[in-house]
């Protein structure tokens, strides 16, 4: 947890123009204010917030620039936890158990992306417990340790409401395609 909030401590939030920037505005002021308000609604139902945010100066209301947030003590009432929130703001729940995880990642109207995160980085037997938690996930995308990545190799796609169809990959053309089906009966001698 430590080494996750000081790596989010480092972002350069600001014009995504420049190339020191790794961390925008997001989409709308509509936007901004949603993502505000459902770290301030999770801080008062008991989460902390990890990043101070007189780190970002440039994030505040009335701007689209939001500090990136890593919160904690959170739990699967707080909107933050259920909802899409498309903006820098992580919460992190301690689990019992995989099955606990699987049951609350999958306890949503939304299935965009899913990342779990193990201690054993290369460890073979953390592999296979992924790959079996993979299977049960209800999402388009899954991450092992990391959740920043997009590969243009890899379908971009969600389930349930989240997102319609397919980007990135050679399935990202089926969309963009028609298929015909062509078939023939030829007369044999």
């Amino acid at each position: 947890m430590r080494r996750f909030v000081e790596i989010t401590k480092t972002y350069k939030l600001g014009d995504p123009t420049l190339p020191d920037t790794n961390l925008g505005p997001v989409v709308s002021l509509a936007g901004a204010q949603r993502i505000r308000k459902q770290v301030a609604d999770a801080v008062i139902a008991g989460a902390r917030a990890l990043i101070p945010e007189d780190l970002f100066p440039i994030a505040h209301p009335g701007t689209t620039y939001v500090a990136p947030q890593v919160l904690v003590d959170v739990n699967h009432t707080m909107e933050v936890m259920r909802e899409e929130t498309f903006g820098p703001i992580v919460g992190i729940q301690k689990v019992h158990s995989d099955e606990e995880a699987i049951k609350l990642m999958n306890d949503s109207p939304y299935g965009l992306t899913a990342s779990v995160w193990t201690n054993a980085e290369g460890n073979s037997e953390s592999e296979e417990a992924f790959l079996q938690i993979v299977e049960e996930l209800e999402t388009g995308t899954v991450f092992l340790n990391r959740c920043d990545y997009l590969d243009p190799a890899l379908a971009w796609t969600g389930v349930k409401d989240s997102g319609r169809g397919v980007s990135l990959s050679k399935f990202g053309y089926d969309q963009l395609t028609r298929a015909k089906s062509v078939h023939m009966k030829i007369k044999t001698s």
